[in-house]
This record gives structure tokens, sequence and C-alpha cells, in this order.
């Protein structure tokens, strides 16, 4: 029986016979059912970072290029997964990443007026290029090169924010719950990659993400400043 591209057959087998399933028959199950949960966590995943942006009015200790090159790893990583004609479980979240990526961006801009001459065109060359490259209209060997990329890309999307928050001793309107949510995703993609034998570089790529992600996480948790409690004088 199979149910989103998922094969339950296996499972219910085994539980028909009062058996408990075998590994082999239940992680492959478990590793499907996580992808449809990531799937469906990324549709609200940067939701607490514009939120908290909005309410405080400020993009304070947030890197401006960190948020670009996200975009830009998301928009090459769903282009060559919908070139490859992959599952949708296995690319779903890229697609919502990328939407509210974008958001995100346009957002910071909006806060961060005015815009240098450079941050034009680096959002001119994006809206140009993007639709190419979603098209797959582009040669197949730089594509190949593209995604091979795309992994020092997430990376170094990493490291400037790594950096100010290194830098200022505090990560400024950084969002806990998208950090949060950013590296339990990294995390079960390396557990959904190697159980669905995804290629090294892929597995890889997420624990990569996952190690950065993870230290952003850690560096919110290490410089968040404790609240001041204001004592009332008693009259």
């Amino acid at each position: 029986m199979k149910i989103l591209g998922i094969d339950f057959s296996c499972v219910l087998n085994s539980l028909s016979k009062y058996e408990f399933p075998e590994q082999s028959c239940l992680l492959p199950l478990i590793s499907k059912l996580l992808g449809y949960c990531i799937v469906a966590a990324s549709t609200t995943v940067k939701l607490p970072q514009i939120l908290k942006i909005l309410k405080a009015r400020s993009v304070r200790g947030l890197s401006v290029v960190a948020f670009e090159l996200e975009v830009i790893g998301y928009t090459i990583a769903l282009a060559y997964c919908l070139h490859k004609g992959l599952p949708f479980s296995a690319y779903g979240e890229l697609a919502f990443l990328l939407i509210q990526g974008i958001i995100l961006v346009a957002i910071i801009y909006y806060y961060s007026q005015p815009l240098g001459t450079f941050t034009w065109i680096r959002a001119l060359l994006y809206c140009g290029l993007a639709p190419t490259v979603l098209a797959g209209q582009i040669d197949p060997l730089l594509f190949e090169a593209l995604y091979a990329s795309q992994h020092a890309i997430f990376f170094f999307a990493r490291i400037p924010q790594i950096a100010a928050n290194f830098k200022n001793k505090g990560t400024g309107e950084l969002s806990f719950l998208t950090s949060l949510m950013n590296f339990g995703g990294s995390m079960v993609r390396v557990f959904t990659g190697t159980q669905e034998k995804a290629p090294t570089s892929v597995v890889l790529g997420s624990a990569l993400g996952a190690i950065t992600n993870g230290t952003i996480l850690a560096q919110i948790v290490l410089y968040q400043k404790p609240s001041v409690k204001k004592e009332k004088k008693s009259e």
C-alpha cells in the first residue's frame, strides 16, 4: 500500500503477523516520513525570523550577504532537483525556503536603507539569471558545476553571520526558533540522505549545514543577554 509515494506494505505485513518490523523495513519508512515532515516544517521555518524583524523594525546584527547567498543556494538546489525529476519529498522544502528567503531578503533591504550600488547590482543580477537557472536553460556541465558549488555557497552563507556574531558578541535580531529549525532540518537530512543512499556530496553538504547551523544556534544561546529585573521600591 502506497500513500504519497511511501510504501507501508512491509510494515503492515509485519504488524499483521504481530511482529515488530525489521530495521531494513522500518528505517526507509522513517526516512520518507521525516522527509515529508521537513517539507511541512519548511513552510514556516523562516517565519519567526521575519516576524522578529518586523516587530523590532530592525535588522541589527544580521548579515545581508549571508541571506543573499542562502537565496542563491536554494535557487541552484531547487533548479537541479527539478531538472533531475527527483521526488517532491526529496526537495520540496527548497521551494518553500526559497520563497521565504526572497521575502526575508526584501525585508532586510527595506530596513537597510539606503542601499548601496553593489546591493542593487546583486539584486538585479539575481532577478535576471534566476528564471533561466530554474527553467534549466543552461549548459548541463555548468548545471552540474553550479550544483556542486551549492554546498560551498551555503557554507559561506553562514560564515559572515558567524563572524558578525563573534565580532559583536551578540546575535542581534537572529531568531532562535528559525536557527533551531535550520539545525534540526540539517540533522534530519543527514539521516534521510544516508538511508536513501544519496550521493556522498549531498550527505556531506547536510552535515556541513548541521555544523554551521549548530554554531549559530550555540552563539544565540551563548550571547543571550539575561533579562534585567527591575526591583520596585516599596513606599
